[in-house]
């Protein structure tokens, strides 16, 4: 419409994430998608990215002005000092040093490596990985699992977010995975934040702009993307230092409190929202 401010906000980098995964294979379709991205770009008054390691693509392809409003968590919904009893007695995780990986059974999500990883932690018995999701590959994966005999290994259907806080409370820590695929390191994914929110130490298989984030604040462990004997290695050192887990998970708690608040991030937006309507109006 004629002299309404277009704000365009970007979640996702569409279609090179789905390129890059090689999802999206047909020449004609990605040249027409990436057509249509330059296009909204171009003509937005406003674009905001809930990363920084979006802007310079964004740039690349001509967006003009370009406001960060990272994705956060709601720290009122998760309580760090949780034990998480219910979860665990549920699910048969007591006495246990608990790996929650919570998310999409999806390509992107590179779950086999966790399979890899579960493996060699064979011989760990107080070790369990639980993974709680949904997703396209979740049958194969659950498949396999059976099939290599992982009983460290634990399947569960994804739970309702009013159910979340409850969930991450009867974990140990908390694993987010990508491939390791370039684009990827330009991503702010929601669940860090989320396990952060909880006080829970984050295992991060994921570089680039949030491994910035989880090592600056001391908030978790990195692993390479694809290693499976990293991850391994990374989760026995968590188990074995159950101080260092809690004070990594503080970390991450205060980080959330301090930087990536989302009462505040809501505040930051309608604030942006409330500037570009006055440009329009002068």
């Amino acid at each position: 419409m004629k002299g309404v401010p277009f704000l365009l906000e970007v979640r996702d980098l569409w279609p090179a994430f789905a390129v890059a995964v090689g999802v999206l294979k047909n020449k004609c379709l990605i040249r027409l998608s990436e057509g249509l991205e330059r296009f909204l770009y171009r003509y937005a008054d406003r674009v905001v990215v809930n990363s920084p390691g979006f802007i310079q693509h964004l740039q690349q392809r001509g967006a003009r002005q370009i406001t960060l409003v990272p994705n956060g968590a709601d720290p009122d919904m998760f309580d760090p000092a949780a034990d998480g009893s219910q979860f665990r007695v549920e699910n048969g995780l007591e006495e246990k040093f608990v790996v929650l990986y919570a998310g999409a059974h999806g390509i992107s999500n590179d779950l086999d490596v966790v399979l890899d990883a579960a493996e060699l932690l064979r011989d760990e018995p107080s070790i369990r990985i639980v993974m709680l999701g949904s997703g396209k590959e979740k049958p194969r994966l659950v498949a396999e699992a059976e099939q290599r005999q992982l009983e460290n290994l634990l399947f569960l259907p994804p739970v309702a977010k009013q159910d979340m806080a409850a969930t991450l409370a009867g974990a140990d820590a908390c694993l987010a995975i990508l491939k390791p695929i370039e684009m990827f390191k330009t991503t702010y994914p929601n669940k860090v934040f989320d396990y952060m929110a909880a006080g829970r130490p984050v295992l991060l298989a994921i570089d680039g702009e949030i491994r910035k984030v989880v090592e600056e604040a001391r908030a978790g462990l990195f692993v390479p993307p694809g290693n499976h004997h990293a991850l391994a290695d990374a989760i026995q050192a968590m188990a074995k230092d159950p101080v260092e887990c809690r004070k990594m998970g503080i970390n991450g708690r205060i980080l959330i409190e301090t930087r990536f608040s989302r009462a505040e991030l809501a505040n930051q937006f309608a604030l942006m929202v409330d500037e570009i309507s006055q440009q329009n109006q002068d």
